[in-house]
């Protein structure tokens, strides 16, 4: 039966049918084809009543007649509905100070152990179809569980409308593909910036559960096996994420620009933008990364790097590859 949301027991319903099928009936016909003996089907027609269900037909008590279903029943249902959603609140509230409890009392529930590259691919690719609003990355050079390019859960998430603020540290640069990797995620709505180095490879979903290595593995296809935690809401999750954004703040923003425009913010006419080579190349270079990775990057002669980059300083009149980068950022050729 399916009323039963609306308070009507199963015999109740199986009545009731009977009544909206009939029209109106007596409580004998009523009980003879429910197959009900008279004392069985008095008591359930009695409830009907009480319930607004049926009412006596014509002032007859032994003549009955159904409450039109939409008069008898939605309103039920709607006062169901609206007790089931305060119950879902209340139960929430119970999970989380239940969680709370059992975090202050069993440190299992605060960090979880995960131990291998397949497990933690797999914790990674889950806290991010989970994740709602926001991810934080730290991404280091040499993979230790999943390669550059491959992670199609971001890009899903993005598309969800999850933001992902992602560091790079530039040795992750040096790898075949990295930068172009980079560029795809930029244009799907990934923020990225660049810094010289970062501590430890970092994932942290909707600054509620994060993973990081409790030890150090090699890259991925070594014999060192890594092991990393799953840690929650706690003191610990709440100093990643501090350190997160200690090192956001002094990271140089990474952008793409896909029309190699250059617009002026102050009215007057914008400098001259940079050729689209010379910019990637400059992107590269205030990313930190070393020439040799550039050239290959870009497949150019290290040397034609470096006459480029010495080219873009004389014309900028830096004398040195910071005041390139910062004559860079000024001028707009970023």
């Amino acid at each position: 039966m399916v009323l039963e949301a609306a308070g009507v027991s199963d015999e109740e319903e199986s009545v009731y049918r009977l009544l909206v099928t009939s029209g109106r009936a007596t409580a004998e016909d009523l009980a003879r084809r429910a197959g009900l003996t008279g004392p069985e089907a008095g008591p359930i027609l009695d409830s009907l009543v009480s319930k607004g269900l049926a009412s006596h037909a014509d002032g007859t008590p032994r003549v009955f007649r159904a409450t039109p279903p939409d008069t008898a029943l939605l309103p039920r249902l709607k006062r169901s509905a609206d007790a089931l959603d305060l119950a879902r609140v209340e139960a929430t509230r119970l999970v989380e100070a239940y969680r709370d409890t059992m975090r202050r009392h069993d440190a299992g529930q605060l960090l979880e152990v995960i131990t291998g590259a397949e497990a933690l691919r797999q914790h990674l690719r889950q806290i991010q179809t989970s994740a709602q609003e926001e991810m934080l990355w730290f991404c280091k050079a040499q993979y230790v569980a999943m390669p550059s390019g491959s992670n199609a859960e971001e890009y899903q998430a993005l598309t969800r409308g999850v933001r992902y603020r992602v560091l790079y540290e530039k040795a992750f640069f040096d790898e075949e593909g990295a930068v172009d990797n980079v560029v795809a995620g930029v244009r799907a709505g990934e923020v990225a910036r660049a810094v010289p180095h970062l501590p430890l490879r970092l994932a942290i979903a909707d600054r509620s559960v994060a993973v990081f290595p409790l030890v150090a593995g090699g890259p991925y296809g070594s014999p060192e096996e890594p092991t990393t935690a799953l840690v929650r809401d706690s003191n610990l999750l709440g100093a990643l994420v501090a350190l997160f954004e200690c090192y956001w703040d002094d990271a140089v923003p990474l952008h793409v620009d896909d029309t190699g425009s250059v617009s002026g913010t102050d009215g007057t006419a914008a400098p001259a933008p940079l050729p689209p080579l010379d910019r990637k190349l400059l992107s590269l270079l205030v990313a930190g990364v070393a020439d040799k990775a550039i050239a290959s990057q870009m497949g150019l002669s290290r040397r034609t790097v470096q006459r480029r980059i010495q080219s873009m300083m004389e014309r900028a009149g830096a004398a040195t590859r910071m005041q390139l980068a910062w004559q860079a950022a000024r001028r707009g050729w970023l």
